[in-house]
């Protein structure tokens, strides 16, 4: 199945054309501006970071697979949009403004971007910038953006949301039971009640230090945000 038609069913399954009048009708992929944007984007992000490389258009096909009879226009378009990064910001607006009733269909597309990214066996540091504001663009938190680049590249080892094992975009509910509950597994008390040697305690001791640690980053990151968005 071509990511066009698994995105138009997601738009279908998730779009009511009452609530959306600035959508075209009919399908995503069956919309020349959606795949104009789309296949811009990508063209885009593989010159983000200076280089545009065989690999990556590869890698656009593989992911944003044209309709059959439409490969040409798309590579023709491609090799085009590639040759700068100029005009990527007016793109991604056209998409959220399009598409703001089906976050689900653009996150996909922001799924595939990594996958571009990815491509040529390294994430720079200006295809992630480039990422970061297309998610931005699209009307996507930090926390979701996080979700997103942990998914494909790996949570960084000092990640608090690693630690308890939570979401970046969880909801301060779930991260509040995941720290009780990690808390609770490794709380030192426990293991001094099965009377384990002072090793064991001291090991207990730090990962509860470490889990509380975690939580107590998360939350002071999260104030941080909703001041800065209030501002």
């Amino acid at each position: 199945m071509s990511f066009w038609r698994k995105i138009a069913g997601l738009a279908v399954k998730n779009l009511d054309e009452a609530e959306c009048p600035d959508c075209p009708p009919g399908l995503p992929g069956e919309d020349p501006a959606f795949s104009t944007a789309v296949t811009a984007l990508g063209a885009k992000l593989a010159k983000a970071d200076g280089r545009a490389q065989a690999s990556e258009y590869d890698a656009f096909s593989e992911v944003f697979q044209p309709e059959p009879g439409s490969e040409g226009n798309v590579r023709r378009l491609y090799q085009l949009a590639r040759q700068t990064t100029r005009g990527f910001e007016s793109y991604a607006r056209r998409l959220a403004k399009r598409y703001r009733h089906c976050p689900q269909l653009l996150e996909d597309v922001l799924d595939g971007l990594f996958h571009i990214a990815a491509a040529d066996g390294a994430v720079t540091a200006e295809e992630l910038r480039y990422l970061e504001r297309v998610s931005e663009l699209f009307g996507f938190s930090p926390l979701v953006f996080r979700r997103l680049k942990a998914t494909h590249l790996g949570r960084e080892r000092d990640d608090p949301y690693a630690v308890l094992a939570v979401r970046h975009d969880a909801s301060d509910a779930e991260v509040r039971a995941a720290w009780r509950a990690q808390l609770s597994e490794s709380h030192p008390d426990r293991a001094r009640a099965r009377g384990l040697p002072a090793e064991f305690i001291e090991v207990a001791e730090a990962k509860a230090a470490a889990i509380n640690a975690a939580f107590d980053a998360i939350m002071r990151e999260r104030r941080a945000m909703a001041l800065a968005g209030a501002a």
